[in-house]
């Protein structure tokens, strides 16, 4: 090994932290150099690898061979077997027909790209699934996937992507109508209770957050033709030392909903790194916006029966919340 600092071992899969004289190579040239016996492995194998979500940057599938990479970023291989290679994938998907196909998101993963180079997205990942699950039926089909809602990129679990333009309008006009169950757990700070919150959302409160329309300041006029309608219902289900866990169920789905209106309320998300300016009390530590979509339900775009999802929360989330129990 030439650069960096790669791992090498029978029982651990090879790992490397990119060096400042790596930085700029692509993935699938990394990958080439990390394998023993390089350059043995061909590019054609090297790609393959990244494609077949065997390369995991930062502790995220990286599929793009193509990639750029950054110094300090690590750089893993996983390969401790077919079978679980071939899970870590596959185990996104929740449920896949001929239109719909419904995943768990991991959080730390962008649902879709925001930038035109964003590549190990969950819109990515899921495609190279669904290639994986219908290959293995001996039936590889239709690859198309159209975004119909998203995540934030720390929140984690339930997400539904269409396979058709007819299914994706289908579901997006079920949006609109407010009829998809869209149920969160969140762990706030402080002493939340049940509650209804309805605001006008607006791109810039007035301190270039976003926000409810007159809650940062003082509404003056009529709400500005940006401001949208947003309605989230919040029920407690556990009281925790310094916290509290609840449900959020949304009517609406605009951007940072839940995150704004617990916020407001004087209960943010733990975690929660951006909506915090009004709380004045000690921030409990998490790694992430302790945010987690646990229930999806629709009517199914071609054979109109309702389906409902749930999935567990990760965990991240499980954790902090015995660690938050056992305080009491």
């Amino acid at each position: 090994m030439k650069h960096g600092d790669a791992s090498r071992s029978s029982h651990h899969d090879p790992s490397l932290t990119i060096s400042d004289t790596q930085a700029g190579l692509t993935l699938a040239a990394l990958v080439r150099e990390i394998l023993p016996g390089t350059p043995g492995i061909s590019w054609s194998k090297a790609r393959d690898l990244c494609r077949d979500g065997r390369v995991w940057v930062d502790g995220a599938a990286a599929i793009d061979p193509a990639r750029r990479m950054s110094a300090g970023e690590r750089v893993e291989l996983r390969l401790a077997g077919p079978a679980r290679r071939a899970a870590a994938l596959t185990d996104l998907i929740v449920h896949l027909d001929a239109e719909v196909v419904v995943v768990r998101k991991p959080a730390g993963l962008l649902t879709v790209p925001f930038e035109r180079d964003d590549r190990d997205t969950l819109l990515a990942l899921t495609r190279v699934a669904v290639r994986r699950v219908e290959a293995g039926r001996g039936r590889p089909g239709n690859l198309t996937l159209r975004a119909v809602q998203r995540l934030d990129k720390e929140t984690s679990g339930l997400v539904v992507f269409a396979r058709s333009v007819p299914a994706q309008r289908h579901l997006q006009r079920q949006l609109a109508a407010h009829t998809v169950t869209r149920r969160y757990l969140a762990i706030v700070h402080g002493a939340a209770e049940d509650a209804v919150y309805e605001t006008l959302l607006v791109p810039d409160r007035g301190d270039g957050l976003r926000g409810s329309w007159g809650v940062f300041r003082p509404a003056r006029g009529e709400p500005p033709a940006e401001a949208r309608e947003a309605v989230t219902r919040v029920l407690v289900l556990e009281r925790l030392p310094k916290a509290t866990l609840v449900a959020c169920e949304l009517e609406t789905g605009r951007q940072h909903q839940i995150r704004i209106h617990l916020a407001e309320a004087g209960h943010p998300l733990v975690g929660e790194t951006v909506y915090v300016r009004g709380w004045r009390g000690s921030l409990l530590p998490a790694s992430r916006p302790m945010l987690h979509a646990a229930m999806l339900g629709f009517v199914h775009p071609r054979t109109e029966r309702l389906l409902r999802f749930e999935e567990r929360p990760p965990e991240d989330f499980t954790a902090l919340l015995g660690r938050l129990r056992a305080l009491s």
